[in-house]
């Protein structure tokens, strides 16, 4: 989701709060990676989210998961005998546009869910979020259609500006907010909330007014309005999402659709929300890094990058670019890596099949050279290393580190600025692939 107050990229913090999150939206080949990278940001499905607010008397339809076909059929049968018109049968993955890419599908009657759930289950729905790989459609939410009147926006959001949450809603609900901002962004309103105050009655009945509500709604809107603020304060939220917020024809409010994504600094706070991380959503690469505390994104490159700090990692994989090349990976590992860490980081890194050569590119500090030379050593040999290693090594113990390289006896290559060790990486990756 963009932030919408200033129309910057917007990324909620990842793994425990590094900045490089934000910096590598503007790298053109990580988006995807970023959509579903492997740290400890915990991204949840539809009917987790629906759950949760349900908690707090935010109304949402009545619905069950569904993991089966059997067990989508039971819930779909239940729902008919309980009086419902129909039944929606939406596939359940991380990603947005799903009904776009056939992910969502409305039946009147049991056969026709029946059919919808066979269609939709195992299915590799393609979207514009999953990019043309697609996503398995491993669950499904089965849930009751509803009379809809209208359909709205609400959603809650920091603005990074303010340092302040802002609560946003619109009349435009249905669509891509990012296109609303960008096309009418006057049909947004908002309201700043005051961390010392809260979500004032007041604010929400603006807001409801403001989305043309009747006003025999008004007051089941500000309950509404204050019952998803309060989740997100007390789940330690990073966004909250209705789109859309529905009105329905005898006059009551449900939220339709609901996303919720969490503040991963907080999670200690949450283990029941931590346990909600669905792993076969996520690249099981970027899964395993995350296990060894390694901020790591899967690109489609053929060289593999090994670096210490996000701004550092970002000029590598430019200069990999700019020397020809094309980067496999991000991966930081941070300044007080161990060498169990450096191991892991080269069993990862050699587990993309597409990997022709590494480049490891070190700015000693807290990481000092010497110790990276030595776990990258002992992770060589430990590992049967095939492929070419080209590293470019500076800052503390740099000299230490370069003759433990040296004295090694493996076949490292050694560049004497990013430039000349990019050159060489890049020709090394050539030749592999010659």
């Amino acid at each position: 989701m963009r932030d919408l107050l200033h129309m910057r990229p917007f990324s909620p913090p990842l793994a425990g709060g590094h900045w490089w999150a934000l910096a590598i939206c503007w790298y053109p080949q990580c988006w995807r990676g970023l959509r579903q990278s492997g740290d400890t940001k915990i991204k949840i499905h539809e009917y987790q989210a629906k759950e949760i607010l349900a908690k707090y008397g935010v109304a949402v339809p009545r619905g069950e998961m569904a993991n089966t076909l059997e067990e989508a059929n039971t819930v779909a049968r239940k729902l008919f005998a309980e009086g419902a018109s129909g039944v929606v049968v939406k596939a359940q993955i991380h990603a947005g546009g799903r009904g776009k890419g056939g992910g969502v599908k409305v039946a009147r009657t049991r056969e026709d869910a029946e059919l919808h759930a066979k269609n939709i289950l195992g299915m590799t729905l393609v979207t514009h979020q999953t990019g043309p790989q697609g996503q398995k459609v491993q669950r499904l939410l089965i849930e009751e259609t509803a009379a809809i009147d209208r359909e709205l926006y609400l959603g809650i959001v920091l603005d990074r500006a303010t340092g302040k949450l802002v609560f946003m809603a619109s009349q435009a609900g249905g669509m891509e907010i990012e296109e609303v901002a960008a096309k009418t962004p006057e049909a947004i309103f908002k309201e700043t909330i005051d961390p010392a105050v809260g979500f004032g009655a007041w604010q929400a009945r603006k807001l409801a007014f403001a989305l043309g509500l009747h006003p025999t709604q008004i007051n089941a809107a500000v309950a509404f309005l204050q019952s998803l603020y309060k989740a997100f304060i007390e789940t330690d939220a990073s966004l909250v999402e209705i789109n859309p917020f529905i009105t329905t024809k005898d006059g009551k409010l449900f939220a339709l659709d609901a996303k919720i994504t969490f503040d991963d600094n907080a999670l200690f706070r949450h283990p029941a929300i931590k346990a909600l991380r669905d792993t076969a959503e996520e690249d099981p690469l970027e899964v395993e890094a995350s296990k060894y505390a390694l901020n790591y994104i899967k690109l489609d490159g053929s060289i593999a990058c090994m670096v210490n700090g996000a701004g550092l990692a970002m000029a590598t994989m430019d200069i990999i670019q700019y020397a020809g090349g094309s980067p496999a990976n991000f991966l930081d590992v941070g300044g007080g890596a161990t060498q169990e860490q450096i191991e892991h980081a080269f069993e990862i890194l050699l587990s993309d099949a597409n990997v022709k050569a590494i480049f490891i590119n070190i700015f000693g500090g807290i990481l000092r050279v010497d110790r990276l030379a030595t776990g990258v050593v002992a992770a060589a040999r430990n590992l049967n290393v095939q492929v070419p290693i080209v590293l470019r090594l500076e800052g503390t113990n740099v000299e230490e580190g370069r003759k433990i390289l040296a004295e090694s006896g493996l076949n490292f290559r050694v560049g004497a600025t990013m430039k000349d060790a990019a050159e060489l990486v890049v020709a090394a990756a050539a030749s592999v692939g010659a």
